[in-house]
């Protein structure tokens, strides 16, 4: 049986990606191994596959990226390995020096376009740095997926590698039965809207939301997950006296997010075309949301107006003004044909786009690994 060592940076309790993929490749008799960190408030996790969690000094920062790649270099070094797959570039470095000393397989899956993220395109050392470990290991990489056909013919075209693709595609749900209890008890007779993920940043649209709300009545609002603009949109609701229609979730598990999932009667997803990686983005959410067949106002961003446009599953807004988004939730719900015909739309689409479809295609990578 092959040993696959899996890494990211994360405290792997949400990574719903890397989650997929470790279940995926153990379910296909792989020795699956997933190391990440651990903070003080990580939650505890239990998979079938095996877990390692680094507990470091730093939290964020140049000072983590080294303690975390360090620790990593040194943790690979003394385990037993077949197959080393690196999530993201900042994971990159130790595993491409240790398959290279250990004559072992390598593996990168690249979940964005890691030096054109908000964090870094403002912050030219720091993206320099980044990179820099980019032009050195990716041309020399023989096994590479990504999450969309876009970010694929960028990294091919840019080192000229074969860049497979595996979408963030999400399970088929083996409950479809809305929590009633649930429901009841958070909605009531409003209409509720969510808004989900484990990066609630900047630019994601997140601040025009919850001023949105200012502007709708029968409505709340559900903002689920983590990310750097949390606080800021928590003392927002309080300045603009929105305590009783929007609520804060923090990170859940997978299975408990869905059960809000399903009884939200509209996802939002509002990433602003301000940097590439969000403009050519496929979130989780969207595909979240298309499992618990929750319609979708969507923003104008490349991949995602496309996949929306082209199923009829939802609306695209091309603006982020508050007003504007109220006008458009008020619309949506006005016309009660469309409305439906995005609800059986979400049906017949996620029979299509699941993981149990995709999952094919990266055991197809693993059996022909170079």
């Amino acid at each position: 049986m092959k040993r696959i060592i899996v890494s990211v940076t994360n405290d792997l309790v949400t990574d719903q990606r890397v989650h997929k993929i470790c279940t995926t490749l153990f379910k296909n008799n792989f020795d699956v191994l997933l190391i990440g960190r651990k903070l003080k408030n990580s939650s505890s996790i239990s998979k079938e596959y095996k877990v390692f969690r680094f507990k470091l000094l730093f939290r964020k920062g140049f000072l983590f990226y080294a303690e975390y790649n360090i620790r990593l270099f040194f943790k690979l070094f003394f385990l037993k390995k077949d197959i080393l797959l690196a999530n993201d570039l900042d994971t990159l470095l130790p595993n491409f020096l240790i398959s290279s000393i250990f004559k072992k397989k390598l593996v990168y899956d690249s979940h964005e376009l890691f030096t054109e993220v908000p964090e870094l395109i403002n912050r030219p050392f720091q993206q320099n740095f980044w990179l820099k470990i980019e032009q050195f290991i990716f041309p020399k990489l023989k096994n590479v997926y990504t999450v969309n056909e876009e970010i694929a013919k960028i990294y091919c075209n840019k080192y000229n590698v074969n860049v497979q693709v595996i979408r963030n595609l999400a399970p088929v749900l083996s409950n479809l039965i809305i929590n009633k209890t649930l429901a009841e008890s958070i909605k009531g007779k409003s209409k509720m809207i969510i808004l989900q993920g484990s990066g609630i940043n900047i630019d994601r649209g997140a601040e025009e939301a919850v001023e949105m709300m200012k502007y709708l009545n029968g409505f709340i609002l559900y903002i689920i997950g983590s990310g750097d603009v949390i606080k800021t949109l928590k003392s927002n609701v309080i300045h603009m006296n929105l305590t009783d229609f929007v609520f804060f979730k923090d990170k859940m598990p997978y299975e408990s997010l869905m059960e809000y999932t399903k009884i939200a009667d509209l996802g939002l997803s509002l990433d602003k075309n301000t940097n590439l990686n969000y403009t050519l983005s496929l979130p989780n959410k969207i595909f979240d949301y298309i499992q618990a067949g929750t319609p979708i106002l969507a923003s104008n961003t490349k991949n995602v107006s496309h996949l929306i446009t082209r199923t009829n599953i939802g609306k695209v807004i091309d603006s982020h003004n508050p007003i504007i988004l109220a006008k458009a939730v008020e619309n949506i719900f006005s016309n009660e044909t469309q409305y439906n015909t995005w609800r059986k739309n979400l049906k017949d689409v996620s029979k299509e786009l699941n993981w149990e479809n995709e999952s094919k295609k990266l055991i197809e990578i693993f059996k022909n690994i170079e």
